[in-house]
């Protein structure tokens, strides 16, 4: 089983708005706005800035309920697994894939499907996996009992929050440092 971060192949990896100071990340994120880039879509309030900081604090909160043990404020984003719709969100994607095994699970969460409509579920969804998160074994079961989150995004119908892939939050830097060095020295 592997994770898997999908990036800009012109950027770095692992880049987060959510390492930036406020208004660093709003500049960037009205950057990336006027060029009609796919990760500006969720600001018809001019407000993801601020949900996304309220959304990884509840990840980081319902994260340690669940004793996990996160190292970093906020994750680094992958998915369990490869997703091909991912992929779709760059002009010259690339990814990194890393082991499970390579990392501390007890620094790893995860969500059925992208956390923020997974957290914030304002469209009335009442889904066990609605407002949780999971460690590895329980998202395992999860799973089990649905399935792999289909890839119904051929469809321009399909409602943003139809869980697409699991997302995997990890709350370290470990191993992710050690295998961007590798990427670079490919």
């Amino acid at each position: 089983m592997f994770l898997y971060h999908y990036f800009e192949k012109e950027r770095e990896p692992f880049l987060s708005l959510s390492d930036l100071t406020d208004e660093e990340a709003y500049k960037i994120h009205n950057d990336l706005q006027e060029g009609n880039n796919s990760f500006a879509r969720r600001n018809a309030d001019g407000r993801y800035i601020h949900w996304r900081r309220m959304c990884e604090a509840t990840l980081h909160s319902l994260f340690i309920e669940k004793g996990g043990e996160p190292i970093r404020k906020t994750p680094h984003y992958m998915t369990l697994g490869e997703n091909h719709y991912c992929k779709t969100w760059y002009k010259c994607g690339d990814y990194i894939k890393i082991p499970i095994d390579a990392f501390d699970t007890n620094t790893v969460s995860f969500t059925y499907g992208d956390s923020f409509p997974t957290i914030d579920p304002t469209h009335g969804q009442t889904e066990e996996f609605r407002r949780t998160v999971y460690k590895y074994d329980e998202i395992l079961q999860i799973i089990a009992k649905y399935g792999w989150p289909s890839a119904k995004w051929d469809d321009e119908n399909t409602p943003y929050w139809t869980p697409m892939y699991v997302e995997a939050q990890v709350w370290s830097d470990t191993p992710i440092d050690e295998y961007k060095q590798l990427y670079y020295n490919m």
